[in-house]
């Protein structure tokens, strides 16, 4: 496909994002500014309160007043991000959806990079590469490269795809295929479903996103993560425990990589 052709296709192309926003007072105004700052310009930023403690909601409300592609949502009672993300998905409007996480950041050229590659490889599903941050969101060198294609089975021993690299084009996918299971760990959950449907998860090998670590979130408790995967693979995927003991190993030992 030529630029032109391409850059033809790019234009019209709303994207909707789902940031799901719980006690992260202290990061989401670096968070949004990162939105704010992509140099893709078509989108609408859906900032969904959790149920937060802090002083989120009202800094949210704040927020929301700098920018009218920027709305909040609020989930009332303690239903977690896959509740969160779920409503994000009800009240989208744009052809593409992308999440990102409270605390994550996103390069300049992170959606203008990704929807070019997503109508360039007529892409249902699309991830990136990212870095890993500190707690200050700045990176630190350790970059987690990705697949060109990934397929169900060759997902499950390498949990490769980060939430706040993903893409859907809307065009190609339901609302309802893309909820989010209530389950431990349901972005991983979802994204096996997803590609246990058949559709492949294409991965840009591009670093566009910096996960910040060091904030003391359950994702970072590598015992907690443990005990998800194994729960996935053995409640949720219901695998035997022979193929659950083979698809273990191969993700304790790509997870330890991951972090060297």
């Amino acid at each position: 496909m030529c630029s032109t052709q391409s850059s033809d296709k790019v234009k019209g192309a709303k994207v909707s994002i789902i940031i799901p926003v719980h006690n992260a007072e202290k990061y989401i105004e670096g968070t949004v500014a990162s939105v704010l700052d992509q140099s893709y310009r078509d989108f609408e930023l859906l900032l969904v309160e959790d149920n937060s403690s802090d002083g989120t909601l009202e800094l949210l409300k704040s927020i929301e007043k700098k920018d009218e592609r920027i709305r909040v949502i609020v989930n009332h009672g303690s239903h977690g991000a896959a509740h969160a993300r779920n409503l994000g998905i009800g009240s989208a409007s744009g052809r593409f959806i992308a999440y990102l996480d409270a605390d994550d950041l996103w390069m300049k050229d992170k959606l203008s990079e990704q929807v070019r590659f997503m109508i360039g490889n007529e892409a249902v599903f699309s991830f990136t590469a990212y870095e890993f941050g500190n707690s200050k969101a700045e990176g630190t060198g350790r970059i987690v490269h990705v697949p060109q294609k990934l397929d169900y089975r060759h997902a499950l021993p390498r949990t490769v795809i980060f939430t706040s690299t993903v893409m859907f084009d809307m065009k190609k996918i339901t609302k309802d295929e893309i909820m989010m299971p209530a389950v431990e760990s349901e972005d991983t959950a979802s994204w096996w479903k997803i590609l246990k449907r058949g559709v492949t998860g294409y991965g840009l090998d591009r670093n566009l996103t910096i996960y910040r670590t060091g904030t003391n979130s359950l994702s970072s408790d590598k015992l907690e993560a443990v005990r998800r995967i194994w729960f996935l693979y053995r409640k949720v995927e219901k695998l035997s425990l022979p193929e659950s003991v083979w698809y273990f190993f191969g993700w304790a030992w790509r997870a330890t990589l991951r972090r060297l």
